[in-house]
């Protein structure tokens, strides 16, 4: 039986494991990169956890924006199918949702694997997506927000970090913004929307539209704040091995 690729993607931050039972594709949200997961181990119960490292930050900061969701959407489809030798899945939080979303798609449309699932966190439906309370922010908001967000890690921002940081988010949401889905398109794979009960920008009202997106679609409510996932909780944990 093959193992798969063993070299290293720029789609990645690590050669993929050889012999893993299934793996688990992590896409990041607006502004963010792989070191979102850094925190959650390399490994759950068999499964490989595979952060997606996009364009334009972070390790890849040289290299150019991806530009727009459905460019993302197809370069990942093309980039991911050497991995797709063995069970997968998607987990993607907030806007990070949107191009794994995009990706299913193009995957069933190349007659490649479909996922076992694509699990979604914290993040509206693709037609809902324009109500993003991020997408109406000046640039002064935007910086409160990455310090907000950089303090809530433990760390004291730095003036460079926050240019820095805020040059990724801008890109990244003209990226979102001019994202455009009217008609729910389904996927071929069951999806599953996390909701964080702690959450102050999305409630789980405005995570139903996910409901158009596939057959089933399956609704759970896990303890935190919208940024909880990034310490790999042990409910979150359990939630996708199960389904790996």
């Amino acid at each position: 039986m093959t193992t798969g690729p063993t070299t290293l993607s720029p789609w990645l931050v690590r050669p993929p494991a050889a012999g893993p039972r299934a793996r688990l594709f992590c896409l990041p949200f607006a502004g963010s990169g792989a070191s979102a997961f850094s925190a959650w181990p390399a490994d759950l119960d068999g499964v490989e956890v595979c952060p997606v490292q996009f364009p334009g930050r972070e390790n890849r900061l040289g290299h150019p924006h991806y530009g727009s969701y459905e460019h993302l959407a197809d370069e990942l489809a093309e980039h991911l199918a050497p991995l797709l030798d063995r069970p997968f899945a998607f987990f993607a939080h907030c806007a990070g949702a949107l191009p794994a979303y995009e990706t299913v798609l193009r995957l069933a449309a190349r007659n490649l694997p479909a996922p076992a699932c694509l699990v979604v966190s914290g993040q509206r439906a693709p037609h809902d997506a324009a109500r993003d309370r991020m997408l109406t922010l000046t640039e002064p908001e935007l910086r409160a927000e990455i310090e907000t967000f950089v303090r809530g890690r433990g760390i004291e921002p730095r003036p460079d970090m926050v240019d820095l940081g805020l040059l990724v988010l801008q890109r990244d949401h003209a990226a979102a913004a001019a994202y455009r889905r009217t008609e729910p398109a389904r996927v071929d794979c069951p999806v599953v929307v996390v909701h964080w009960q702690d959450d102050t920008d999305v409630t789980l009202a405005d995570l139903q539209g996910w409901r158009h997106y596939a057959d089933p679609v399956e609704f759970r409510v896990l303890e935190g704040g919208h940024y909880a996932f990034m310490d790999a909780p042990d409910a979150l944990r359990k939630l996708l091995t199960r389904r790996l």
